[in-house]
């Protein structure tokens, strides 16, 4: 079975939407399950069809997210020795070639990327491209711009 990589947040993260799912929307839903059945015909109850169709997501969330911490690897990138390589959950400090652009990212797992946040997933294309680079590489990154290149200024494992 494959294994999924993800940091200590991200299976955090996973852990608190299941437990929320099991104890607070699983049983909303069947809640309100109950009260569009009380309301007799089903057939042309539009109610009955929401909260069902709800459960099913519901019920389906959770088994992905059992799935997904089951396969779950995680990976504390404070403990990481990744000898100055960009690996899963570095923290990397980057400068855009042609506009002197100073960003930084994480490398993490495809549930807890964030772009926002500077997260990004370790499938992602620039993910791709710094993994195994070191500081002072430069990597590029086919964008629907174009290729973007981006020098490696720091990495970090935090």
């Amino acid at each position: 079975m494959p294994t999924i990589p993800v940091t200590q947040r991200g299976a955090d993260l996973l852990k608190t939407e299941l437990q929320r799912l099991k104890t607070k929307d699983r049983p909303a839903v069947i809640n309100a399950i109950s009260e569009a059945r009380a309301q007799g015909d089903l057939s042309e109850n539009a109610d009955y069809d929401a909260a069902k169709e709800r459960q099913g997501f519901i019920e389906g969330r959770i088994a992905e997210i059992e799935s997904k911490l089951a396969m779950a690897q995680v990976i504390d990138p404070a403990a990481t020795d990744g000898g100055g390589r960009v690996v899963f959950g570095a923290t990397v400090e980057l400068e855009d070639e042609r506009s002197g652009a100073a960003v930084t990212y994480q490398i993490v797992g495809e549930d807890e990327a964030d772009l926002k946040q500077g997260l990004i997933n370790i499938s992602s294309p620039i993910a791709r491209a710094l993994i195994g680079k070191e500081e002072g590489d430069v990597a590029e990154v086919q964008a629907p711009g174009g290729v973007k290149r981006y020098e490696i200024v720091a990495v970090r494992y935090q």
